[in-house]
């Protein structure tokens, strides 16, 4: 399935509810990730529309929306249309103000389910996915043991997770590792700053695509599950420390566990 795979999750029908707010919240999120490139351009309306499983009025007004927060540029004339604008992921300051609005429970709870889900895409990818298939997730790998800023890095680390369920061919599954990524991804800019961090995350993520390259649905299933358990919890310390170092006094219910 590979980049084509996580393309087709992208491009799919939105849900009938609030459709507006859909294919925001859809092409919104594709564009944070970086699953669509920086200045790529959109497919027409019409056939973005089709694509979305809304009318042309829908995709106009999310588009609009999309104008308004930065993530799409309109062009005129011949050439035109509509182009992907990759933002900027917040500063340290801001990023760190985010993550003290989470609970060590919260954190831990949804490190829970991120794990489950990816151990679940990385056992299905080894049962489904030829070795061929794997080229997109190679290249991922590569990339997060090569980038040099944090932002780019929690880029690269978030991708890997919503290919690796791409791979496991499953349209589902590659949305939810996109609602993750996009909940909890930029807080990784925190923990992945850190050069020998980015190097292990890159190692961990080498050794579940071997895992799934070799068919070993088990051992994949553990490893990916392990990447996300190892990267919760850095995020977990991190928390604990900002809030040690900010209240200088003991920590509420909140953080308690």
């Amino acid at each position: 399935m590979g980049d084509n795979g996580v393309r087709r999750a992208v491009f799919t029908p939105v849900e009938n509810r609030a459709r507006v707010e859909s294919v925001v919240r859809r092409l919104g999120d594709a564009i944070e990730l970086g699953l669509l490139a920086d200045g790529e351009q959109l497919p027409g309306e019409t056939e973005l529309a089709a694509q979305l499983g809304v009318s042309t009025v829908t995709l106009r007004e999310a588009l609009m929306a999309l104008r308004q927060q930065g993530l799409v540029t309109t062009r005129r004339g011949r050439g035109g249309g509509s182009f992907v604008s990759l933002p900027e992921l917040p500063g340290e300051e801001r990023l760190e103000a985010r993550l003290t609005g989470w609970s060590t429970e919260e954190l831990r709870d949804l490190g829970d389910h991120w794990a489950a889900v990816s151990g679940a895409a990385a056992r299905l990818a080894a049962q489904r996915t030829e070795p061929d298939d794997l080229q997109q997730l190679r290249r991922t790998v590569d990339e997060l043991r090569q980038a040099q800023d944090a932002a780019s890095r929690s880029r690269k680390y978030g991708r890997f997770h919503v290919e690796l369920a791409a791979a496991a061919q499953s349209a589902r599954l590659t949305r939810e590792q996109v609602a993750f990524q996009t909940e909890i991804g930029a807080l990784l800019c925190l923990v992945l700053a850190d050069d020998g961090y980015r190097d292990e995350a890159a190692g961990r993520h080498s050794s579940v695509l071997s895992a799934v390259r070799d068919g070993s649905a088990d051992s994949a299933r553990a490893l990916a599950e392990q990447c996300v358990q190892e990267s919760t919890a850095r995020l977990i310390a991190r928390r604990l420390a900002l809030s040690g170092t900010r209240s200088g006094s003991p920590r509420d219910g909140r953080d308690r566990g």
